[in-house]
């Protein structure tokens, strides 16, 4: 009978997977409208907690070398190429935001120094280790779209 649970609570669990994985929108399926990306890139809502990791994480979005963010004033390197994310979410709605994070260059012009996050069209010079890749998964993007969205005034 404990056998028959777990292969049931397997089963469920395999269940749920998969279906959180058909959920994922391919990097290239993503529909962006002027409002930005309405849709979540995976039906699972995102972790603030999880994209503050990712968006100070240097292998990972690495935002905090473009954007100063008060938020972060303890962590050491605040860049000034990108906007100050201090009021982020007063400013763009949660479409905009996803759009600007999934791929700033649909949102902004193609000469923006931001790579597309969840894109294959990261930018110039990429490194041969994203060729063909994105930069963070979708769920990833999600986290740090939730974190900015805490960014408030």
């Amino acid at each position: 009978m404990r056998l028959g649970t777990v292969i049931a609570t397997l089963a469920i669990a395999s269940g749920v997977a998969t279906a959180a994985v058909a959920a994922e929108v391919a990097p290239g399926d993503v529909a962006f409208t002027d409002d930005g990306v309405a849709m979540s890139l995976t039906g699972t809502a995102g972790d603030p907690d999880e994209g503050a990791k990712v968006f100070k994480n240097k292998k990972l979005g690495n935002c905090l070398a473009c954007h100063a963010n008060t938020a972060m004033e303890k962590e050491l390197f605040h860049g000034n190429v990108g906007p100050v994310l201090d009021g982020v979410a007063g400013r763009y709605s949660t479409e905009q935001l996803r759009a600007i994070v999934t791929n700033s260059k649909q949102m902004f012009t193609q000469d923006t120094v931001m790579p597309g996050f969840y894109s294959l069209e990261v930018g110039k010079d990429v490194t041969k280790d994203l060729v063909g890749k994105t930069i963070l998964a979708a769920q990833q993007v999600e986290d740090v779209v939730a974190y900015l969205g805490t960014l408030k005034e």
